[in-house]
């Protein structure tokens, strides 16, 4: 069976053979050696499906705001992420049983983020989004502060 390319009569010489669709994703391309690579995407314009030739492929699901849910290859390998209203990423998990979950403030400031290992870390913000404080499970912790244009005038670090 002949390749995209070799149906056309492609001169590599000029390189790879590429298809678009009509919003200009790439959606074939094949290389002198044979290599090719397909791709599909959804109506926004996300990935939602890659394969190469030699057989490896990956899957990627969306939510309504574009944030990528979900991806899955070909080596079992998987990841699931969650999003609060504005998009910041609340929960992602993989097959590898490594988990994290934040928290963000109303103005999208993460406040607190924990993983599967045990590891936490709390923040606290200025009104101008600034972090000022900042505390880890392994029991450190950091102090900034700023002067009126958001330039960072002093810094102490510490552990409890």
């Amino acid at each position: 069976m002949q390749t995209k390319a070799q149906q056309t009569k492609h001169d590599f010489s000029t390189g790879p053979y590429i298809e678009r669709d009509t919003k200009g994703n790439e959606t074939y391309s094949e290389y002198g050696d044979g290599y090719w690579v397909k791709r599909e995407y959804d109506d926004k314009g996300n990935e939602t499906y890659f394969e190469e030739s030699r057989g490896y492929w990956q899957n990627f699901e969306y939510d309504a705001k574009g944030n990528q849910t979900y991806f899955e290859d070909s080596d079992g390998y998987w990841i699931k992420r969650e999003y609060d209203a504005k998009g910041n990423e609340t929960y992602y998990e993989d097959s590898y049983e490594y988990w994290e979950k934040s928290e963000y403030d109303a103005k999208g400031n993460e406040t607190y983020r924990e993983t599967s290992n045990g590891y936490w870390v709390k923040s606290e913000y200025n009104a101008k989004g600034n972090r000022t404080y900042r505390e880890t499970s392994k029991g450190y912790w950091a102090k900034s502060e700023f002067d009126d244009k958001g330039n960072e005038i002093n810094y102490e670090i510490g552990k409890k």
